[in-house]
C-alpha cells in the first residue's frame, strides 16, 4: 500500500495519496486511493487500510493470476517511470513472461516452472533466427523479478521464487572490449566530415551535411546521449554553456516523442569547450540563413532533428573515407570520457557530465580506463624506502 506525495496542501500539511491495492472476491485485482494531509495522518491510514485487508482474509489473493499481477503492477509504475520505459517493460512482459505464465496462479509459480521459462528464454530465437544476447535475457529476467519483488511487498507472495532460480550467466563470453577513440583518432575523423560538408556546400549549394559535423562534435566534447543532442534546440545554448533539458525516442512507426531526460541527474548544464563553441557558433550562422529560422531549431537538423539509420551510415562511410574503425554512436560518449579519464579528470565530475544518476555506474563502467592513477599509486610507494 504505497504512499505518494501529491500537489496541494490544507492547513499547511502536505497532502498525500494512500493506494490500496486488493483483490476482490471474484480473484480480480483492485486499486482504492485515499487522501490523507500531513505524513503521519498517511501512515496512519495506511496502517488502517492494511489492517481492514487482513481482516477480510488471504484466500482471495490466492487466487490472482499473473495476468491480473501484470495489470496492476504496470499501472502503478505508471505513475513512476517514462513513458519509454513502461513501453519497454510492456514488450517484455507481453512477449517473454505473459505467453507462459498468462493463466498461471502467482501462489503456484515454483522453482521448477520457472526453470523451465528459463530454457525456454536460452532457446528463443529472435526474428533474425539468432539467439538472444545475454544482456536482453537478463533485462527480461530483471523485468519479471520486479514485478515478483512488487508482489512480496504487497504480500501477495511470501517471497519470490525467481530469485531461487537466478539471472542468466554466460561464462563462455568474453568481455568485449571498449570501443573508441582517441583524441588524435577523433581529430582524423571529423577532419573528413568537414571537408565532406565544405565540398557539399561549394559544389551542391546544401549546408545538410554540417549538421553530422556538429553532431559527432556535440558527441565527442560533452559526452551526450543521442537521443539528448536529438533534442538540442538553440534556446538550451548560451554563448558557453549547454543544457540539457529534454531527450528524443525515434519510433519507426508512428511519431517520434520527446521525453524528459533519462533521469534527475541527466537534466544537467555543461560548459563548453572553445573548438565546439567555434563549430556552433558558425553552424548557427548557417542555420540562420534558413527559411523560418528561430531558436527552437534543432541545433543538428533545423526544422526536424536528424534520423538515427542516416546517422549510421553517415558514420559507416566517414570512418570508412577515414581509415579508421566504425563506432556505435554511443561509443563516442565513450571517447569523451576516455579522454578525460587519461588526464586524471575526477570520475565525480565525468559522472556529472554524463548525466549519470549514481556514481558507482560510471566508476563500474570506466574505471579500467584510469591506468595513470595505478602508475602514479605506484610510483608513490616506490619512493618509500
Amino acid at each position: 500500500m504505497p504512499i505518494y506525495k501529491a500537489d496541494g496542501k490544507k492547513g499547511g500539511l502536505q497532502k498525500y495519496l494512500v493506494r490500496v491495492n486488493f483483490i476482490d472476491n471474484g480473484g480480480k485485482a483492485r486499486q482504492l486511493t485515499r487522501t490523507a494531509y500531513g505524513l503521519e495522518q498517511a501512515k496512519d491510514l495506511e496502517r488502517k487500510l492494511e489492517a481492514e485487508q487482513k481482516g477480510k482474509g488471504d484466500a482471495p489473493t490466492k487466487k490472482m493470476t499473473l495476468q491480473q499481477l501484470f495489470d496492476e503492477y504496470i499501472n502503478v509504475k505508471r505513475y513512476k517511470v517514462r513513458e519509454t520505459t513502461l513501453e519497454r517493460n510492456c514488450h517484455v512482459f507481453e512477449n517473454n513472461i505473459l505467453p507462459t505464465f498468462k493463466d498461471v496462479r502467482i501462489d503456484r509459480l515454483n522453482t521448477a516452472l520457472l526453470q523451465e521459462w528459463k530454457q525456454s528464454i536460452e532457446e528463443h530465437l529472435t526474428p533474425r533466427q539468432t539467439k538472444l544476447e545475454l544482456n536482453s535475457k537478463r533485462h527480461i529476467y530483471d523485468t519479471f523479478n520486479a514485478m515478483l519483488n512488487y508482489a512480496v511487498t504487497l504480500e501477495y507472495l511470501p517471497k519470490n521464487p525467481l530469485r531461487t532460480v537466478g539471472n542468466f550467466v554466460d561464462v563462455s563470453t568474453v568481455k568485449e572490449e571498449m570501443q573508441y577513440y582517441t583524441s588524435e583518432q577523433f581529430t582524423q575523423y571529423i577532419s573528413t566530415v568537414k571537408q565532406m560538408a565544405a565540398e557539399k556546400e561549394a559544389t551542391q549549394n546544401d549546408l545538410s551535411e554540417w549538421d553530422y559535423v556538429v553532431f559527432f562534435s556535440i558527441a565527442f566534447y560533452t559526452g551526450l546521449r543521442k537521443g539528448e543532442i536529438h533534442a538540442l534546440k538553440w534556446s538550451d545554448l548560451t554563448n558557453t554553456h549547454l543544457s540539457v533539458k529534454r531527450s528524443v525516442k525515434q519510433i519507426r512507426i508512428g511519431a517520434d516523442r520527446e521525453t524528459p531526460p533519462k533521469n534527475k541527474a541527466s537534466c544537467r548544464t555543461l560548459q563548453m569547450p572553445l573548438p565546439l563553441i567555434k563549430l556552433l557558433t558558425e553552424h548557427k550562422k548557417r542555420q540562420a540563413q534558413l527559411k523560418g529560422f528561430s531558436e527552437d531549431f534543432r541545433v543538428c537538423g533545423g526544422e526536424a532533428h536528424l534520423r538515427d539509420k542516416n546517422l549510421f551510415d553517415k558514420n559507416t562511410l566517414y570512418a570508412e573515407i577515414a581509415g579508421l574503425k566504425r563506432l556505435r554512436i554511443h561509443d563516442f560518449r565513450h571517447s569523451h570520457v576516455s579522454v578525460l579519464a587519461n588526464e586524471g579528470i575526477n570520475i565525480q565530475e565525468i559522472a556529472r557530465r554524463l548525466g549519470h544518476s549514481k556514481i558507482e555506474i560510471t566508476w563500474n563502467t570506466y574505471s579500467h580506463l584510469y591506468p595513470r592513477e595505478e602508475e602514479r599509486a605506484v610510483d608513490v610507494l616506490n619512493r618509500i624506502t
